[in-house]
Formats: structure tokens, C-alpha cells, sequence
């Protein structure tokens, strides 16, 4: 908790009651169903929460925003920025229903009101979001096909509507086709060493009606 207050100090109360919570109902879900390595759960805070808020750092969701988490796994970056931006909408995917078992079990264990979480595959969505974020699921050619036709066309931040997109490593070849692409690095915002190669990339999409 200490590091979540140390780059997030404005946290409120309710806030922080949930962040705390967070580990507890983690570390007793993942004993029965393994969705989180033995090592990641000991650095939950640092490997997946903080993480999962570098996103924060990059923008500020206004209230109402609509983002889709591809892919959420045990629920990153989709948990801990329902609980960051409380006004806002999350839609949880992911096509392994085991994870999403524990998923739903933390969103209940919280009472997040916000989240909504579906067993699919992303191509049979059905709807538009202003953002879709997600931690490394695939390639982002590949992503992008996921995704096609899902971003709103309405504009409502700074940021243009599209991927926000946490990966690690050397990018260039998988963003070579993608111009419009920007990447930022998690270790101007976080001084840890594990965030020294891990980087988020945001790719403005257009809406295709």
C-alpha cells in the first residue's frame, strides 16, 4: 500500500480500503483457483496494481468514460482502475472462464458497482468504448483485428480515443505499420526497476461505423 500512496497520495478513504482489500481476496482466491504466479502474489502491489495504474499516470479518465479490458486475466489493469476512477465504466473480457471466476469473485468481495465482466471471445462484442486497454494479450496487428469497430466515435478527452496498451520490450517491429502510435515509458513515472523496460503505448483508432 505504502508504494500505491507514494505515486498516488490523494487516494480517499474508500479508495484505499479497496486497494488494501485487493491482496487478501487475491491471495485467498488464487489458492483454489491459480490465476497469479506464487511470485507475482507477493509482489501484487508492484507487479500488477501499479502496473495496472501506469495508465492513470498517462490520463484521466473524465466521469462516464467506457473502457473495455481484453483479455483482464485476474483482472489487470481493469480492477485497479475501476477502483482509481469509480465514475467510470469497465467492461472485463476474457475467453477463460476459470479466470473470470476469480475475477468476478474480487469485484464482488469490493462491491464495485462499475464493473461488468462477460466470458468471450473480444471479436463477439457488440459494443463501442471510448478506450480498450489491456496488459499484452497478443501482437498489436493482431489486437487490433480483435478490436476493429469498437472505439466510440464521440471524443472526450485530450488523449484520442483508442488502445491503450501496457506491453514490455523492444516495440518497434510490432508498431512499424502503426505511425500514429505513442509510446510512453512506465519508468518516467515509476522509479522501480521492474518498470525499466515496461512501456504503454497508445493508438488513436477512428470509429467505422
Amino acid at each position: 500500500m505504502e508504494l500505491l500512496l507514494k505515486y498516488f497520495p490523494n487516494l480517499t478513504a474508500d479508495q484505499i480500503s479497496k486497494f488494501e482489500k485487493l491482496e487478501e481476496l487475491y491471495q485467498d482466491w488464487n489458492l483454489k483457483i491459480n490465476v497469479v504466479s506464487r511470485k507475482d502474489i507477493d509482489e501484487l502491489y508492484l507487479r500488477h496494481v501499479l502496473h495496472s495504474l501506469g495508465i492513470a499516470k498517462l490520463i484521466q479518465f473524465n466521469p462516464g468514460t467506457k473502457l473495455m479490458d481484453v483479455g483482464t486475466g485476474g483482472g489487470f489493469p481493469g480492477i485497479p482502475l475501476a477502483i482509481m476512477f469509480p465514475e467510470c465504466s469497465f467492461h472485463l473480457v476474457d475467453s477463460i472462464a476459470k479466470k473470470l471466476k476469480v475475477v468476478s469473485e474480487v469485484v464482488e468481495g469490493l462491491g464495485l458497482t462499475n464493473v461488468k465482466i462477460t466470458h468471450s471471445r473480444v471479436e463477439e462484442i457488440d459494443d463501442t468504448y471510448d478506450f480498450i486497454i489491456s496488459r499484452a494479450v497478443a501482437a498489436m496487428p493482431t489486437f487490433v483485428h480483435w478490436t476493429k469497430g469498437k472505439i466510440a466515435k464521440q471524443q472526450n478527452h485530450d488523449l484520442k480515443n483508442g488502445i491503450i496498451y501496457l506491453k514490455g520490450g523492444d516495440l518497434s517491429e510490432e508498431l512499424q505499420d502503426y505511425k500514429t502510435a505513442t509510446i510512453y515509458n512506465l519508468s518516467d513515472y515509476f522509479e522501480e526497476d521492474f518498470f525499466e523496460t515496461k512501456k504503454i503505448v497508445h493508438l488513436p483508432l477512428k470509429y467505422r461505423g
